[in-house]
């Protein structure tokens, strides 16, 4: 989770944690920041506090993530305790951080500096299949966002070479996001969520895209409840910082 204090400062910020650096004990060591998972829960708020201070935030506003396609627009009346049922968070106030937790999934963190809007995504296969980025791009846009100026940054999430699934699993995740079907390094079925919302999203005119390719499952520096189960969750994080 580092954070350069000398670099210029830029209107967006958009940090992705790993698992180094908390408090958490086995299996959620360290940097867990997950409140739903079995962890101690004063480890979670010790690790939450931390990211605050180390990103210089007052204010960080986390989702109750079901694998809806629900976006809700927030202020920082919202922080303190977890926005229901939703897995898109999307705001216009400076300094206010949006989080998403995932363990797999892709945290997917989108910006319009001319318009003044940022959001954070949880797009687990069935939230992306469902919609999720679309629907936040289309609240993005209702509140002045355009395509062209519109930023997506991706997380490390599980990959394609490694998120198995059946046929029909993949199958029918193709039909609501092509590009996503995908054969395994084993030569398995699975699913390519990034590689699905990549082209979702350029289809709807975005081609400002970046993806972190490391893959959590494979990846130990990260939690991944396909890998172990029991685990903690990273975070993404976006604010306007101007």
């Amino acid at each position: 989770m580092p954070v350069n204090e000398e670099a210029p400062q830029r209107p967006v910020r958009m940090v992705f944690t790993s698992r180094a650096g908390g408090v958490s004990s086995s299996p959620y060591e360290s940097f867990n920041l997950g409140d739903h998972v079995g962890d101690d829960p004063a480890d979670v708020v010790s690790n939450r506090a931390r990211l605050q201070r180390v990103l210089g935030l007052d204010d960080i506003v986390w989702m109750e993530q079901l694998h809806t396609n629900t976006v809700t627009r927030v202020d920082r009346g919202n922080a303190g305790t977890p926005v229901e049922a939703t897995d898109a968070i999307i705001t216009t106030e400076k300094r206010l951080g949006l989080g998403v937790l995932v363990a797999d999934c892709t945290p997917v963190l989108l910006s319009d500096v001319s318009a003044g809007v940022v959001a954070a995504a949880h797009a687990g296969r069935l939230g992306a299949r469902n919609g999720i980025i679309r629907n936040t791009v289309e609240a993005m846009l209702e509140l002045g966002a355009t395509p062209s100026t519109i930023q997506v940054l991706m997380g490390p999430a599980a990959s394609g070479l490694n998120y198995e699934v059946p046929e029909a699993m993949a199958d029918d995740v193709e039909k609501h996001l092509p590009g996503a079907k995908t054969r395994t390094k084993t030569g398995t079925w699975g699913v390519d969520v990034r590689k699905g919302l990549i082209r979702q999203l350029m289809g709807m005119g975005i081609i400002n895209i970046e993806s972190d390719p490391r893959c959590t499952i494979e990846d130990t520096d990260f939690f991944s409840y396909r890998r172990e189960g029991t685990t903690g969750r990273q975070a993404g994080v976006i604010w306007l910082e101007v």
